[in-house]
């Protein structure tokens, strides 16, 4: 296996990354109610983990992790932008929903994803022996 393919797979294959991941779905929650419990709980994590040196390599997972529920709202509202309906069990009626246009979550959701794995691959990268990068 490549040194750059297996350094990234031990990269975000690290579980302190997915600590900050989970970390970062804490923050991640804002955007509903829970969020009132969440972030203080996430802010107090992160300030732990960053005493830490050996955590600090790894906190792209945070983006990660706000990422998560943006991408969760996306999918639970699939069916919208709009009012969508459905029948009830039983026949007994339809229940109207109005849904938020999905693509703007996923957007949002994918940006924090994609950013928090680019980071870390890119920061895994001046790890590796004979690596041109900061020094």
């Amino acid at each position: 296996m490549p040194r750059r393919l297996q350094a990234a797979r031990s990269s975000l294959g690290d579980w302190a990354f997915w600590v900050w991941a989970v970390v970062g779905v804490g923050f991640g929650l804002a955007i509903s109610v829970i969020g009132l419990f969440t972030v203080p709980a996430s802010a107090i994590a992160t300030i732990v983990l960053l005493t830490r040196p050996r955590l600090r390599a790894s906190a792209y997972g945070l983006l990660v992790g706000i990422g998560a529920p943006l991408l969760v709202v996306a999918f639970l509202n699939r069916e919208g932008p709009g009012p969508v309906c459905h029948s009830i069990e039983g026949g007994s009626g339809t229940q109207c929903e109005d849904l938020y246009d999905p693509r703007k979550w996923l957007v949002a959701g994918l940006v924090f994803v994609l950013a928090g794995l680019g980071a870390q691959l890119w920061a895994s990268r001046d790890a590796l022996p004979g690596s041109t990068g900061r020094s």
